[in-house]
This record gives C-alpha cells, structure tokens and sequence, in this order.
C-alpha cells in the first residue's frame, strides 16, 4: 500500500457498532471486490469494496467478512477469510496479508483460507436464523456489472433458501456518515495533498498550457505524497468548458483571458477529498469574472453556515437556492420578474446553478448517507455552488469539504488551499 494503515481501532470500533444493530441470532456476510477485467489479460487497478474496508481495514481481493456477534463459537462471531498466500504469489503479484498481518490491520483473531469458507460458513448459517446481505442501495448507483457480491448473495439465497433476508445497508450508512476521528484525519491527509498539487498549479497555469497538462501536474503531485492518485475522475475545463457539469476530456489548450474550472481531489488510505476552484489562466480575472467568483463565494459562505445539526438537507437547499437568487439579480442574469413567474419545480435560479450545493464524502466521493434525517455532528459534505454563463465562456464553481460540529459553524479541511480572488492572482503572479 503506498498509505500508512490506519489504527485497527477504527475497524474494531465499526463492527462493534454494526453489530449492535443487527437482529439478535443472524450473521451479516461482506464481499470485497472483483478485479475488473479490461482485455485480453489485462485488469483495472483493484479498488476494495468500501463496506467490507469499512469494517475490517482488509485491502485486498477475494477476501469475505463475517459478523455473527452470537454465534455459540466464540471463534466464529468475526471471521476473516482471505486468499491464501504463498512465496509464488509474492513473486508474481506481490505480498498478501498473512493470517498475522491481517489480525495487526483489522483487529480480527479468526482468520481463515478462503477454501475454509464453504465449510466453516456452512457451520455459522447451520445456528443462524437470518443472514444480513449487503446490496448497493446509493441513491445515484447505476450497477449493470455483476460484482462478487452479487453472485454470492445469489448462490446464498439458493443455497439456504429457509433463512430470513435483512439489508446492511440502512446500518451502514447510517454508520458511514459520521465519521470516526481516525477517518477526519485520513481525509485531512486527503486535503493536504490536493492543497500540494492546488499551489504546484498556480505556479505552472499560464497561456497555452494543455488542460491534460494540468491534470498531470497534479498526479504527479497526489502520488509523490503517497496518494494512489485522484479521487475521482478530474474535471479540467477551461473557458466554455467549464459550463459542462462532468467534463472529463480535458484535451483543450488555456487561452489568455480564460478561467480553468479545477474539480479535482486527491484520495488517501481509499478516503476522498473533493475541490473545486477557478483560476485565470493569465493570472489575472477580468472584472466581470470576479463580479461572477465572488458572487458564487458569497453563495458559498453563507452556505457553510447552516452546516450544522438539526439541518435537513432538502430545506438547507432551497435556502442555497434562495441566496444564489439573489445574487443571479445582482449579477443581471435573471430578474424579479423572472422569479415571480417561475415554475416552482425548476426556480428561475436553475437556469445558471442547475446542480445540487453539498454531498456526504468519506470512503466515496459520493459517500453513503441519512439524507431524509436531520444531519449529525461528525459528517462531512461538500459545499458547491457554482454559476455556469455559457454565453459568456464562464463557469464559475467553488467547493470545499466540511466536518458538522456539534456547536458552531463546520470546520473546513480546505481552509489553508487558497480560495479568495485576490490570493490566488497574488500567488499566480508572485
């Protein structure tokens, strides 16, 4: 792993959260990922599957999880069930985590090969009246692959057809959405490391940089500092660009007099941080550029503010709605008039700020969460208005990442990247 493991006591503190949750007498069982194939004998690189690192810290193919906290056996209420690994293994694809290791990572004394599995699970479920399955139930999931927990979840409902159903994912995304301090301080590592590659790029933006350039400026950046790279697929997008919500070509050259459109963010330890920020490409934003940012940063501001408990997300965005109002009058792009005879379902705001203002983020860039509850001290979400003029050649969005305290406004993990106007002309062009 090029990240340092995070303290087992997150992963053991998880699951004992988990647990307490689930129905007394059942077992919850959690896959990692597959290793998707891209050709011939090729594969994309490996990306755990969030729930099952959630729970056990396991990075690592073709391992199983299973949580049975009354199991007779004391043996078998946390049990890991890994690839086993050979020297001829670690020859040809690298070390693996031994039975230690993986107790030292997760904090898990039962550890198996995963040829065990058949067996030893058979035994669990032979106890167990129900088995807790875990199915993506994201709000914005648009799953067509079948992954290795889809295809055990089908071969466990043949297998033991008697047995009672009940979904991880209520538990686990309740859980995931406040985070523990160990997590706030790997996304914090996260932040840090796109505040490297933020101040790399206010010194190489200039006319008739590539917008790719950009992009490689900051990858090499994220992985000197021992980040697998981006977060998320980065969005460059320069001038006109920058009025496409997920732009990802970024194959445009900067022109003079352009401002770059940066969403970007690295990952650590599999944790996201998502940025976005606006640069002139000449250094220097013109006036009515600046008339445009600060708007937006006014939006923005305000915003962050009713980031805090008892916020329900749906009023907290009709009220984002209502101060981008404003400021679109302000900025003459719609009128009064306009807003008096809107449609209540598509407010006359949309037409320049058509996306949402915040997200969860943790594990994913679009984190799981509780979005029809009052949000919580120790969450996290972006904050992300944007105004977006294409006749103008302008988009303008700017976005950090914030922890909800239990008084008070959000701590922001972004404060230190350069954010106002006037600080980033100034490093441009120092």
């Amino acid at each position: 792993m090029k990240y340092k493991m995070l303290d087992a006591s997150l992963y053991i503190s998880n699951r004992k959260n988990f647990m307490s949750q689930m129905e007394h007498g059942t077992l919850a069982v959690f896959n990692s990922n597959d290793i998707f194939p891209t050709g011939a004998d090729s594969t994309l690189p490996f990306q755990q599957h969030r729930d099952i690192l959630f729970l056990s810290g396991i990075d690592q193919e073709e391992s199983i999880l299973v949580l049975f906290p009354n199991a007779s056996n004391p043996r078998q209420r946390e049990v890991l069930f890994l690839k086993e690994t050979s020297e001829l293994i670690a020859i040809w694809e690298g070390e693996k985590l031994d039975k230690k290791r993986a107790l030292e990572v997760s904090g898990i004394s039962s550890v198996h090969w995963l040829q065990d599995f058949p067996t030893i699970f058979k035994q669990m479920m032979s106890e167990a009246k129900g088995v807790y399955i875990n199915t993506n139930e994201h709000l914005r999931a648009k799953t067509e692959v079948e992954t290795r927990e889809d295809r055990f979840i089908k071969k466990m409902k043949a297998d033991y057809p008697a047995h009672q159903v009940h979904k991880s994912a209520p538990i686990l995304h309740r859980l995931r959405s406040v985070k523990h301090p160990i997590e706030i301080e790997a996304m914090q590592k996260a932040c840090d490391i796109t505040k490297a590659g933020i101040n790399r790029l206010l010194n190489f933006i200039k006319p008739g940089v590539w917008e790719h350039q950009i992009e490689a400026e900051l990858a090499h950046e994220f992985l000197m500092n021992s980040s697998r790279g981006f977060a998320y697929t980065p969005i460059v997008a320069s001038g006109k660009n920058a009025c496409v919500l997920h732009y990802v070509e970024n194959n445009k050259e900067c022109f003079d007099g352009d401002v770059i459109l940066l969403d970007v963010g690295a990952e650590y330890a599999n944790y996201a941080s998502d940025l976005t920020r606006c640069i002139p490409v000449n250094g220097k934003f013109t006036p009515r550029q600046k008339e445009v940012y600060n708007a937006v940063l006014h939006v923005k501001t305000e915003a962050e503010k009713l980031l805090v408990p008892g916020t329900l997300m749906a009023e907290y965005h009709k009220q984002v709605g209502l101060l981008m109002e404003e400021q679109l009058v302000n900025l003459n792009l719609i009128t009064m008039d306009d807003i008096k005879n809107q449609n209540p379902e598509w407010p006359a705001y949309k037409k320049y700020f058509m996306h949402g203002t915040s997200h969860f983020i943790g594990l994913d860039t679009h984190d799981v969460g509780i979005w029809h509850e009052p949000i919580k001290a120790g969450m996290v979400f972006t904050c992300e208005p944007g105004i977006y003029i294409p006749d103008e050649n302008l988009g303008i969005r700017l976005e950090d990442d914030l922890v909800v305290q239990e008084k008070g406004e959000p701590i922001n993990l972004m404060s230190t990247i350069p954010l106002i106007a006037e600080e980033i002309e100034e490093k441009m062009n120092s």
